[in-house]
């Protein structure tokens, strides 16, 4: 293997799943809202072979508020887009990512009150 070769001969990479362009543009909407908000600071992506993650942050050092995955494993079941709370529990599931992520918004307008 010379330095140039990432795997070794015969080797494939995985393919992992990502957020697409949109569906970023979406994620990253509310998040600008939440931090003019003074709600959220901080977020960590992570693109994994079954799963792709939107962390989100109040401070960086610590565990994160929500998470947003996308499943695409899940699309033709309950769907393949989730908001997770803190300590692991559902808080919305469904096949659009607007939809799901409505769960949040709700966090936003008390925030604004």
């Amino acid at each position: 293997m010379n330095s140039l070769t990432p795997f070794p001969q015969g080797h494939v990479a995985q393919p992992v799943v990502s957020f697409h362009r949109k569906e970023l543009g979406v994620i990253l909407s509310l998040y600008g809202r939440m931090v003019a908000a003074g709600e959220w600071r901080d977020y960590g992506i992570s693109s994994l072979r079954e799963v792709a993650v939107f962390s989100v942050f109040r401070r960086t050092a610590e565990n994160p508020l929500y998470r947003i995955e996308k499943r695409p494993k899940l699309r033709g079941r309950q769907g393949e887009y989730a908001v997770i709370g803190m300590e692991g529990q559902v808080l919305k599931r469904g096949h659009d990512l607007r939809t799901v992520l409505r769960v949040l918004e709700r966090k936003l307008i008390r925030a604004v009150d």
